[in-house]
């Protein structure tokens, strides 16, 4: 049997059921030893015979196999042929059927376990009538035995069958157990991939593209002196982005977050101010009490509601005001670009352009805020994104 939390009470009772015969067949040889009579080496070499038996077959019902059901039923019935004989010889014998009677119940299938038992209590009663009379406890005695063992052998396959389901209940849980663990970690890569898709969106791309426009620009200068400013906002850019990427890579914070969530935003309206993006940034004295989580979604916010500014909007001024709601923050960001329709941008799913939308929209849901775009073709675009403090 497998090992399960029922396996030392099977074990228990399996070593019951042996030192019980052992017991038994010890007294009966000491009866036969003290009647010494003719038949006394016959019983003596049927005892060692019974207990040869019952020693071989307790090997073999401990193993498994196709043919292990068939052998332990060939086991009992010899086992019984020499109880019998035994029986014949040597009244005192009876005592063993009561181990007998677990025996049966535990090696035979089914309702073959209970008439054996039955028939073997004949027996007993029948043999003891012979040699000594039929009295009540000659037939009381075997009844008695064979009603317990009856009550005791079917609680023990009760048993055994509630440990086979529950082993099969266990098993079933673990490989349920694993499963779960397996989704859990594709969906932690899942969210891991977009979570790295929207940080390098809100820094690298938009750096890059940056950088792209700035070179375009000095290119268009033709050798003029504003192109070298041009080139080099272009690195400045591309130091900014390098940097923030190396902090992804630790696991940290943004740079630019070192001073707070404030001078952050302030920073980076300049920045857009030197690319030619009139940029009002309106900020409170103190940073809001808000997480490191919180504050670099906010920042990230900025920065990609910004870009699309830049790149889309073609927009003449920005206003980005962030308001410390005391157990929160709220920003808003509007631009007097062109306008959009929010409907068609999310209908439009995979488009390059909706990106950063998007990208905004799953970092408010992931920290449970609250966005709300506010755009028109022609009348501008307002984005608000309210978050609540951590408790």
């Amino acid at each position: 049997m497998r090992h399960s939390s029922l396996t030392p009470v099977f074990v228990g009772l399996r070593t019951g059921l042996h030192v019980l015969l052992a017991a038994l067949l010890a007294l009966v040889v000491v009866q036969v030893l003290a009647r010494h009579d003719g038949t006394t080496w016959v019983a003596l070499v049927l005892a060692a015979l019974f207990a040869l038996v019952y020693v071989l077959g307790a090997r073999l019902a401990s193993t498994t196999g196709t043919r292990r059901a068939t052998a332990s039923a060939l086991w009992v019935g010899a086992l019984t042929l020499v109880w019998v004989a035994l029986l014949w010889l040597a009244p005192e014998a009876a005592y063993l059927v009561f181990p007998l009677f677990f025996l049966y119940l535990h090696v035979l299938p089914g309702a073959a376990g209970p008439v054996a038992v039955v028939l073997a209590t004949g027996v007993a009663v029948v043999a003891l009538g012979l040699h000594g009379g039929f009295t009540v406890g000659g037939v009381i005695g075997p009844l008695v035995g064979a009603g317990v063992a009856l009550l005791i052998g079917l609680g023990y396959r009760a048993l055994a069958r509630e440990a086979v389901e529950r082993e099969a209940l266990l098993a079933e849980l673990v490989a349920t157990r694993d499963r779960l663990a397996a989704t859990q970690r594709e969906q932690g890569v899942l969210a891991e991939r977009s979570r790295l898709a929207r940080e390098i969106h809100d820094t690298v791309a938009q750096g890059l593209s940056s950088i792209q426009m700035l070179l375009h620009a000095a290119e268009a200068a033709d050798g003029e002196r504003p192109g070298l400013e041009h080139i080099r906002l272009a690195r400045a850019t591309a130091a900014e982005g390098l940097a923030d990427t190396r902090r992804f890579i630790r696991e940290l914070a943004p740079p630019a977050l070192d001073a707070g969530l404030g001078p952050a935003l302030v920073r980076l309206g300049q920045r857009w101010e030197r690319e030619g993006v009139r940029v009002h940034v309106s900020v409170p004295p103190g940073d809001p009490a808000l997480s490191m989580d919180a504050q670099t979604a906010l920042l990230r916010v900025a920065q990609g509601a910004l870009a699309n500014v830049a790149q889309h909007a073609g927009a003449s001024e920005v206003r980005v005001a962030l308001t410390d709601l005391g157990g929160g923050a709220r920003l808003v960001i509007a631009d007097d670009g062109v306008g959009f329709d929010p409907a068609a941008v999310r209908e439009g799913g995979g488009a390059s352009d909706s990106f950063g939308l998007r990208a905004i929209a799953e970092r408010v849901e992931q920290l449970g805020g609250d966005l709300v775009v506010d755009s028109a073709p022609g009348d501008g675009t307002t984005l608000t994104v309210t978050l609540e403090a951590a408790p």
